[in-house]
């Protein structure tokens, strides 16, 4: 089974998968939608009573198309723009930027301080030519690596985990691995594993969650 394309041929489980990574990302950064709510606002089903704040709103809708985005990008390397395209359609109506943080940002909660805003583009450059050109021993530990340098990089005023996220999925879809989708449950955890620099654990968590998709699959992959 090629995993995009049973995802895009697949309505039920693209919108399955829509609202759940959606839901989650969002949640991990604070959001207060219900699982149903943010099914209703994605795919615009009126019968559903939704009252939220309209960042949560516009947190939900951006997420979808970001990963729409990221859906028609399959065949391609990441680049820098594919990263600052994704942050653009994060923030869009939101905290709307054109680009890299011109400011200096800190990280609620670590110890970590994330470099000058005068040296990100020199950071982001060695960011994507590592991503593109170093080998590893597996998918996973090439995935957690990179989100973990990603994500002390800090390179955007706001939305950096939520397009971090992306970025792993970008690279296990475009291997034809099932997408992890990292729960609100498991958030004290994958801050941790950040935090720490804890590559193998990372690592051992987006395998697991992967393979717990891949049963999720079948279920809805019935002829």
């Amino acid at each position: 089974m090629n995993i995009i394309e049973f995802i895009r041929g697949n309505r039920e489980y693209f919108e399955d998968l829509t609202t759940r990574a959606t839901y989650h990302s969002n949640g991990i950064e604070g959001s207060t939608l219900s699982m149903a709510e943010t099914y209703a606002i994605i795919f615009n089903q009126k019968n559903v009573k939704v009252t939220a704040e309209p960042r949560e709103l516009y947190e939900a809708i951006n997420h979808k198309y970001a990963l729409d985005y990221m859906f028609n990008r399959m065949s391609d390397s990441l680049t820098e723009n594919d990263i600052i395209s994704l942050a653009k359609i994060i923030n869009k109506n939101i905290n709307e930027i054109d680009g890299y943080r011109k400011t200096q940002v800190f990280i609620r909660g670590a110890e970590h301080i994330p470099p000058a805003a005068s040296n990100l583009k020199q950071q982001m450059m060695y960011f994507v030519y590592n991503y593109n050109n170093t080998s590893y021993q597996d998918i996973f530990e090439k995935i957690a690596t990179n989100h973990i340098a990603y994500e002390r990089i800090h390179p955007f005023s706001d939305g950096n985990g939520r397009t971090g996220r992306l970025i792993m999925w970008y690279e296990l879809l475009k291997n034809d691995f099932a997408p992890a989708i990292i729960t609100k449950d498991n958030k004290l955890e994958y801050i941790n594993y950040i935090a720490n620099s804890d590559v193998t654990g990372l690592a051992n968590m987006l395998r697991e969650l992967s393979e717990n998709e891949v049963e999720r699959i079948k279920i809805f992959d019935v002829k």
